[in-house]
């Protein structure tokens, strides 16, 4: 399929690069008539039947970063019983997070790997550790070998996200670039689904917990082999210096008569970075020209973690049980909430846009948190804070997937300049690593000490504050193409 429109795409006479500089043809009148006729041939939207297989084949790493999240938490019990640490809290803890460290290492490298090799290679190269560590953790036969099968696991889920978020934001037509964007937050939740619909036979096959570490290597073998078939993103191979390539592959992805209009707004740009070393250094992120939109990404993605989605997710079970509802049903309604507020994010993204989106979601959230704590009140009869506590579980999963969870991952490589967005999204998602791994660390000595009605305050407090830093810092970016946001924000003092 690929290959037909390969061969299709090239009945379009290719215009050599030199042509794309952003400076005014001169045409004799013979040429106006066609000149006008190839603009509105430009101003019309590309296909987006060209790019969506390659999106579809990215999103499989968000499918198996989900997959992984949720793999262990029905055969708990059973790989501790079989391992021999049954009982010990503190192993069955390292087993769950022990991927946390490895996902840091792999986001802290990702920005490398996907300037250094490109895209699709650092997609390949993050699919490795996914099969075989989970080859290592299917056969492991005590608890070290299976904490390096999931610290492997991990270095992948690391190394994924950031690049599957620059992919699909640089292979994407700007008109349905959020709707792709929201692909990822689908991916995720249905690799979640999986793995808790696969470990439903853990307590009754024995062994069948090795079956759901060995099942993912299959999505993770499709992802490799399928990344050859696949267009490598042209902005990476315009920074390269591999101007003809970034227009074979412009041409398939947006099809022939939109590679002008993209080529020249690359040279454009081009153009104003002149007096721009080609290094990225942490300092620059930091302190240099872009700083800014360095500290709103990192910012987003803090809130994200601070708005207590972990903490729900992680104890969604308790609240369940605590109104007579299996923890089975109760993680199959958390995931349809999830799954539903991502179809919905889906729909909207290029509608009504990434902020305003971001604004609903935050104060969704908010309330939803405001809900919980009402829950705790004493003065509640039993049953209405149990609804209480049900309800405000369900609203505040469906409004996270519906902004809070799906718009960061896609706006940050939207504003981030194409030479710093993938040292940039590295940089963004370790922050999000740190922050997840100190509130699952400190999250139960917490509740213990201030209670839940403090702490889930202070997370509606955090929700809120996300609603103001957005208003006041997150721009729109729907329906512009990556050159233009670019420009835009180059124009800003």
């Amino acid at each position: 399929m690929w290959g037909l429109q390969r061969e299709t795409s090239s009945m379009y006479k290719r215009t050599s690069s030199r042509d794309y500089s952003p400076m005014l043809d001169v045409e004799d009148s013979s040429g106006v008539l066609e000149n006008e006729v190839n603009s509105e041939l430009e101003t019309t939207n590309p296909s987006w039947k060209c790019s969506l297989p390659h999106v579809l084949v990215a999103t499989i790493s968000s499918f198996l970063f989900g997959y992984h999240l949720g793999v262990v938490n029905e055969p708990l019990e059973s790989i501790s019983s079989d391992l021999g640490f049954s009982g010990d809290t503190l192993a069955e803890g390292l087993v769950v997070s022990v991927c946390l460290g490895g996902a840091f290492i792999g986001s802290l490298f990702s920005g490398g790997v996907a300037d250094g090799l490109g895209r699709r290679r650092a997609f390949q190269l993050c699919a490795l550790p996914m099969i075989l560590g989970a080859f290592v953790s299917g056969v492991s036969n005590s608890l070290a070998v299976m904490l390096l099968g999931r610290f492997l696991v991990g270095t992948g889920m690391g190394l994924g996200p950031p690049v599957a978020a620059l992919y699909v934001t640089e292979v994407s037509p700007a008109f349905v670039r959020g709707t792709y964007g929201s692909f990822i937050q689908i991916a995720t939740c249905l690799g979640l689904m999986a793995a808790l619909f696969i470990g439903i036979p853990v307590h009754n096959i024995p062994g069948w917990w090795r079956v759901c570490f060995w099942l993912s290597m299959i999505p993770a073998a499709v992802l490799a082999l399928g990344m050859f078939l696949c267009a490598e993103s042209p902005q990476w191979l315009f920074k390269q210096g591999k101007i003809a390539e970034a227009e074979a592959e412009f041409e398939r992805l947006l099809g022939g008569s939109h590679v002008k209009t993209a080529m020249s707004e690359l040279h454009k740009l081009d153009l104003d970075r002149t007096d721009e070393p080609d290094v990225v250094s942490i300092s620059e992120l930091l302190y240099g020209r872009h700083s800014r939109v360095v500290f709103i990404g990192s910012t987003l993605f803090a809130l994200q973690q601070l708005s207590g989605i972990n903490a729900v997710f992680y104890f969604s079970s308790t609240v369940f049980k605590s109104a007579g509802v299996p923890s089975d049903l109760g993680n199959i309604f958390v995931g349809v909430s999830n799954l539903l507020g991502s179809v919905i994010a889906m729909v909207l993204m290029d509608k009504v846009g990434r902020k305003l989106l971001l604004l609903w979601s935050f104060i969704g959230m908010a309330v939803a948190m405001a809900l919980q704590v009402g829950a705790t009140s004493s003065y509640l009869p039993h049953f209405s804070a149990l609804c209480l506590s049900v309800g405000g579980t369900l609203v505040f999963v469906l409004t996270f997937a519906l902004g809070a969870g799906p718009v960061p991952g896609l706006l940050l490589p939207e504003i981030f300049p194409s030479r710093i967005r993938a040292k940039a999204m590295a940089f963004c998602m370790s922050v999000h690593w740190v922050i997840n791994f100190f509130v699952g660390l400190l999250f139960l000595r917490l509740l213990e000490q201030l209670g839940p009605r403090l702490l889930y305050s202070m997370f509606s407090t955090f929700c809120l504050m996300a609603v103001m830093f957005v208003k006041r810092n997150v721009i729109e970016t729907k329906g512009k193409t990556l050159q233009e946001i670019e420009i835009s924000l180059l124009a800003k003092p």
